[in-house]
């Protein structure tokens, strides 16, 4: 039996779209040990997972070097046939170098690629040419083909069931935060979009703990007795299995908007200072990405967003007009 091991230690939406290449792995390899190597808090994607036997978990907060050297040294143990690293920096090529695998494959942007076994390029450009899914999978072209499969993530039975009570009726998701503020869809072009919606429609947010007090905020302002802040309280895997039921779910460039494609569900990406030519943009069948209609010179101003706009004006986000979402949830009702 062969035994592969991803790496991808990066952030929850990297994760996500890491799985397409499981999915790949899976397909041509469905007897296969397909192992995931992740940061703490990531594993939570892969409860129940049908495939994954194990994740590796790395907390990378406490003690980042003791942990990385312990987990090494075990995973070394497990005789990997392959090691398909996605993840770009140092550590993970530390992993990929010691992991005692037949195989390597990786990054040449990692420091480490040169003791990989095969190395890829991973290029982002504004004229993107290359999604991040079919990036990753150059990896794995020499075990399958040059087509690229799509994310999935597997909502349990219990997890269907957590959300059941929440689905009785016409519903939007909407997942307003982002670590960047320069992602982030604006506070008051939110709470007009809140305002101009149908009073029978349901209005769920999702996100982080930390995206709370900015939500209760939004839902004080528009008084909108619709609008239900969930944030926090659901697991990752149920708020996927919650936006596959929506009419639309909205979203900034970020996990949530992942989340939607490895569900297939519909989504509206939010892109405000980050671009879709980057190679992350939506994959679900019913995919509405909103951008500014100005040609700004300065977007992008980088590939991850910022914590602030650079010249101030924030134009990338205010110039997309709370009345475009609306639209979009008239139209997605009226069909």
């Amino acid at each position: 039996m062969q035994k592969f091991l991803i790496i991808q230690t990066a952030f929850i939406g990297d994760v996500v779209l890491a799985t397409a290449v499981a999915e790949k792995l899976h397909l041509y390899y469905p007897e296969a040990q397909i192992d995931f190597f992740v940061r703490k808090g990531n594993e939570l994607l892969f409860d129940g997972h049908p495939f994954i036997k194990k994740v590796w978990v790395w907390n990378k907060r406490e003690n980042k070097l003791f942990n990385l050297f312990k987990l090494i040294r075990q995973v070394r143990k497990e005789n990997y046939d392959e090691v398909i690293n996605l993840q770009r920096f140092f550590s993970s090529g530390l992993l990929t170098v010691f992991s005692g695998a037949k195989y390597t494959s990786g990054f040449t942007i990692n420091p480490l690629s040169v003791f990989f076994t095969q190395r890829k390029t991973h290029h982002i450009s504004r004229n993107g040419v290359l999604h991040e899914v079919a990036r990753n999978q150059q990896l794995i072209q020499h075990l399958t083909d040059v087509d690229y499969a799509k994310p999935r993530l597997y909502p349990s039975f219990a997890d269907q069931q957590n959300i059941k009570h929440l689905i009785g009726q016409p519903y939007i998701c909407c997942a307003p935060g982002s670590v960047w503020f320069t992602k982030q869809y604006p506070k008051s072009h939110w709470i007009a979009f809140l305002k101009q919606l149908p009073t029978d429609l349901v209005i769920y947010f999702i996100g982080a703990k930390t995206d709370r007090n900015l939500i209760d905020e939004l839902i004080e302002v528009t008084e909108n007795s619709q609008a239900q802040n969930l944030s926090g309280e659901l697991s990752f895997l149920e708020s996927a299995a919650l936006m596959k039921g929506a009419v639309m779910n909205f979203a900034n460039d970020s996990a949530p908007m992942h989340f939607a494609t490895a569900l297939n569900a519909p989504i509206t990406a939010i892109f405000c200072s980050t671009v879709p030519a980057f190679g992350y943009g939506p994959l679900s069948n019913t995919s509405i990405i909103l951008e500014t209609p100005e040609n700004l010179k300065c977007r992008p101003c980088g590939i991850h967003g910022l914590k602030k706009c650079p010249l101030g004006h924030f134009k990338c986000a205010y110039t997309i007009l709370p009345e475009r979402l609306v639209r979009i949830v008239y139209e997605r009702r009226n069909k």
